[in-house]
């Protein structure tokens, strides 16, 4: 990896091939306020605040390295788009990285973290809509960035921030007030809740919260049967309740969690944590998800939830849906945000 050291996230839920395709397919909303559109090699999330990150990579029919063009716009009038580069090779770094995108040449990019300068981003943008494909070299390497739904996607990204029109436009330019653009959305502000220490026998509450659950209850949802007990955690949440996380699906690199939250005292009534599964942090109140689409980690979902004292709300998104080589995935390409 030549433009950024990628950390890899952990790896908690299962099925990612299926969940991944919120982020691949189609248009999707996949978190409150968010959209996510793909065509071809490119595509674009846009989180709840409308920035919107547009993702152009090879072609999945190529035969060129991994190599990907990622643009962000926040939202408002007279917003700029921050362009940066970014190739993969098991080869020792290019100290530099020169990209050809129609008639523009852009020599000497900083290999290490390539960004386009800004004044130059402008005419790449007009490019990037009449070219068919880009290209770039470092040293005898070269890369073959396709462009093959880059308008589609650049025009969607418009149609979300409201530019279609205006003289910022991407795509379709015109003449509509830049006034007329859609402002950004603040981001959500939650008021988090760090769960209280663990008591002296919370432990030995999972036997009963099994019996109140029923058998039934994880049989029909556990692939392969209903787990050992000793895999179980009970965790405190607040004077008197409890979250109860069972490892329940397992697939060839990626496993889930069953959730659920439980009274620490008779009647227990446990009860699951619709649509929230992954691993617990008691120290922070988080609950984490990370799921990858196959096996070399190139695209991902993860997802946070953040206990408010009540029961666990959504608190961060992000993933790249596109797999398209880059060990550890291309990009972090927010969907949902907050404060």
């Amino acid at each position: 990896m030549v433009s950024r050291v990628v950390t890899r996230p952990r790896l908690h839920c299962v099925l990612g091939a299926l969940a991944l395709a919120s982020l691949t397919a189609g248009a999707q909303t996949a978190s409150p306020g968010a959209m996510g559109f793909s065509h071809k090699d490119w595509g674009l999330q846009c989180d709840n605040t409308r920035t919107c990150r547009a993702a152009g990579y090879q072609s999945d029919s190529g035969d060129s390295d991994p190599v990907s063009l990622l643009l962000t716009r926040e939202a408002g009038p007279d917003a700029a788009v921050e362009v940066q580069l970014q190739v993969y090779t098991e080869k020792a770094n290019p100290a530099t990285l020169n990209l050809k995108v129609g008639k523009l040449s852009l020599p000497a990019l900083d290999g290490n973290s390539p960004s386009v300068p800004a004044a130059q981003v402008p005419r790449l943008l007009q490019e990037l809509v009449r070219a068919e494909e880009a290209t770039v070299t470092g040293g005898k390497d070269k890369w073959v960035l396709s462009l093959a739904g880059a308008a589609a996607v650049l025009l969607k990204m418009d149609e979300v921030q409201g530019r279609i029109g205006t003289p910022g436009a991407l795509v379709r330019k015109g003449s509509k007030p830049e006034s007329s653009v859609l402002p950004p959305v603040p981001a959500p502000v939650l008021k988090t809740v760090k769960p209280v220490p663990a008591r002296k026998g919370d432990a030995a509450l999972l036997k009963p919260l099994l019996a109140a659950l029923g058998p039934a209850a994880l049989q029909d949802q556990c692939t392969g049967g209903t787990p050992e007990a000793d895999v179980m955690k009970v965790y405190r949440l607040t004077d008197r309740r409890v979250l109860l996380e069972v490892p329940c699906g397992m697939g060839a690199y990626n496993f889930s969690s069953l959730l659920f939250m439980a009274n620490d005292r008779p009647p227990y009534q446990p009860k699951p944590l619709d649509d929230v599964d992954g691993e617990f942090d008691a120290e922070t109140g988080t609950v984490h998800s990370s799921m990858k689409g196959r096996g070399i980690g190139d695209c991902w979902r993860v997802r946070e939830w953040r206990f408010d004292g009540k029961g666990f709300v959504l608190s961060g998104e992000h993933g790249d849906g596109m797999c398209r080589g880059f060990p550890g995935g291309a990009w972090q390409l927010p969907a949902y945000v907050t404060q």
